[in-house]
């Protein structure tokens, strides 16, 4: 974040020249200049070097008296602080406690710290980092939560809380909320790159990295406090064909061919086939190139939906989505990529029918950024529900998935200037989530074997259909809710699962009978359970599902105690429908034409999934079309005349 702060401190020195004056070269340069931020002259680089020299040093004397403030602080609230009280308390977080400790009095919260935490990187870790010093400035524990990061928010506010009470001190001053004081007049400040990006989620961060590879110069917006958006929520795997790790475990039926036609079978025949094409095609190359990143996907599997392994996945059972945001973001940083979080883009600056740049704003600063291309990676928006709504009125009252900052921002923006959208009306339920937290038990779970069985004990439907056909034969189950059922072999393979139990979802059971028990059967529903699971063991030894047809994630049974049951309904989860792309990932507009220099990639994008997304393919899209926009972006605003071919 301070690489971030002190870029577009040292950007302030350029010299604006007004919304969408970014000039692109008449010729394509040979060999990037990889290190220019912007096109200068000779002559304009060695002023402006000097001149960011003197913003450097001052940047950094200000970050070192920045540095320097807390101690003075710190010494200030211990002498503020004499004879009061200085206790822990905890709240329940994503992986255990969160433990805190305060020190305060009856008027005054002089501090709180973090002592103790296992939350998950880049997630809740931010609202360890961030929610503390608000609590103490504001003197409150009623201040906003870090969006995106709820648990973990509400872990240190309950553990300040439980301090409070435990330290003696009533806690009722400090339930007040915090008044909101004027809003003061933002600063304007003018920024200039070759690519700008809005949204830091799996497709903006690999369309940045790829951008960079190709020597453009990018800025990342990103509306959230973290980076990785709906791509964090993301547990089971990448969908690919033809790969090099799918030779390697003698997987010869599961190539390129065969992932389009189960891509177009699973979303209903309603995909864009020339981007279903594209995606299967530049999937192995995807892989490839994750692994040349240090983000390879080894592990191979079958996913719902389909009859073939595509699902490749992190060696040590990681949940894919934070662990390639992890290496995307790792290697942005590495590169000094800026990324602005916690800054909305507001509208997309046109010139001449052609995309030059954005505006954008935080809570001081409203940013005019000029650029040669623009990609709009901003994510779906399954949390919106007044958008959802409007297409589907049945989906007020259900649960999602989807973070918060899922709201369609991107796509909306992208209609003002003219752009055309496809399939919005298709928004999928996963059949598989906890609805207590809203948290979505991995499709991968019932790839490496777990079923679904309801209240009388009993598998009512192939487990790995389409998601949409399973969400269906859930809500016709007596009370509309089913059980995933797993065994201690499925944790030993999957973080997920263990993760589960810890967040205390799962009951728990060392016989089936005693799990039945626990699950809150009763009677006959427990016989039928425990018959359920002979019947279900006996089709993995044979290889033949003859209730369902299930052919696919029966490589083991369930046969190895403790064994576990999840709770789980259907719940909002992927919005198939967004922007109209080509295959360049050129946003196209409403009258069937490229709106130049435009792209967009990910979620925010309509055509590839159709009526229904097959689990893995969020991720094989955001890779593939994020390099392809990437790729693109950086060519268009160094001066490419088209689009360069699909293949990255």
């Amino acid at each position: 974040m301070k690489k971030a702060v002190s870029f577009i401190l040292a950007m302030a020195m350029v010299v604006s020249l007004g919304a969408c004056t970014y000039s692109k070269p008449a010729e394509s340069t040979a060999e990037p200049a990889a290190e220019a931020t912007v096109e200068e002259t000779a002559e304009e680089a060695t002023e402006e070097e000097a001149a960011a020299e003197e913003t450097t040093e001052k940047v950094a004397e200000e970050a070192a008296a920045e540095t320097e403030a807390p101690e003075e602080t710190a010494e200030e609230a211990t002498e503020a602080a004499e004879g009061t009280v200085t206790e822990t308390g905890a709240g329940k977080g994503i992986d255990g406690d969160v433990v805190v400790e305060v020190t305060a009095d009856a008027t005054t919260i002089y501090s709180v710290e973090v002592i103790e935490q296992n939350e998950t990187e880049g997630i809740g870790t931010v609202a360890v980092e961030m929610l503390p010093p608000a609590i103490v400035e504001a003197n409150s524990i009623m201040v906003d939560g870090i969006s995106g990061a709820t648990v973990t928010s509400d872990a240190i506010k309950a553990g300040v809380l439980e301090a409070l009470t435990k330290a003696g001190i009533d806690p009722a001053p400090f339930q007040v909320a915090p008044e909101a004081g004027d809003a003061a007049e933002k600063a304007a400040e003018t920024l200039e790159c070759d690519v700008v990006i809005v949204g830091a989620g799996g497709a903006g961060l690999t369309a940045a990295v790829r951008a960079h590879q190709e020597g453009a110069s990018v800025i990342v917006v990103e509306k959230m406090p973290m980076v990785g958006g709906n791509s964090l929520k993301a547990s089971g795997g990448m969908n690919a064909a033809g790969t090099k790790f799918q030779a390697e475990q003698g997987i010869t039926d599961s190539g390129v061919q065969e992932f389009i036609e189960d891509t177009m079978n699973g979303g209903h025949q309603l995909n864009d086939i020339d981007l279903v094409t594209t995606m299967a095609e530049n999937s192995a190359e995807a892989i490839d190139w994750l692994d040349s990143i240090g983000a390879p996907l080894p592990k191979v599997a079958a996913t719902g939906g389909t009859t073939h392994k595509y699902l490749h996945s992190p060696e040590d059972g990681s949940p894919v989505g934070s662990y390639l945001v992890a290496k995307l973001n790792a290697v942005v940083e590495e590169n000094e990529i800026p990324v602005m979080l916690n800054t909305t883009a507001t509208e997309i600056l046109m010139a001449d029918g052609a995309a030059c740049g954005i505006m954008a704003e935080d809570a001081k600063t409203v940013y005019t950024i000029n650029a040669g291309a623009v990609i709009i990676a901003a994510g779906g928006f399954g949390s919106n529900f007044e958008m959802m709504t409007s297409y589907d009125e049945s989906l007020a009252n259900a649960v999602t998935t989807n973070h918060p900052g899922a709201t369609g921002d991107g796509i909306l923006m992208a209609e003002a200037v003219g752009a055309a959208t496809v399939d919005m009306e298709q928004i999928q339920l996963h059949p598989t989530v906890y609805q207590e937290t809203s948290v979505l038990v991995s499709e991968k779970m019932r790839s490496l074997g777990s079923i679904l069985v309801n209240q009388e004990g009993k598998r009512f439907t192939n487990d790995l259909a389409t998601r949409d056909a399973v969400s269906a034969a859930e809500l016709q189950q007596t009370g509309g809710y089913a059980y995933i059922i797993f065994d201690q072999n499925l944790v030993d393979q999957n973080k997920s699962a263990q993760q589960y139990i810890d967040l205390g979802m799962a009951s728990t059971g060392a016989t089936y009978e005693e799990l039945a028990a626990n699950m809150g059967l009763e009677g006959e529903a427990i016989d039928a359970f425990v018959e359920t699971m002979a019947t279900w063991n006996a089709a993995v030894a044979a290889g033949v599902d003859e209730e369902f047809g299930r052919d696919n994630g029966m490589d083991a049974d369930l046969s190895t105690a403790p064994f576990y049951a999840i709770k789980i309904a259907p719940g909002i989860h992927h919005t198939m429908g967004g922007i109209k792309i080509n295959t360049n990932t050129e946003v196209i507009s409403t009258e069937g034409e490229v709106i130049p220099g435009l792209f967009a990639a990910g979620e925010t994008t309509g055509g590839v999934h159709g009526g229904n997304r097959i689990g893995g393919n969020a991720v094989c899209d955001f890779v593939v079309f994020g390099r392809i926009a990437g790729l693109n972006a950086a060519a268009y605003a160094m001066g490419a005349e088209e689009a360069l071919a699909p293949a990255a």
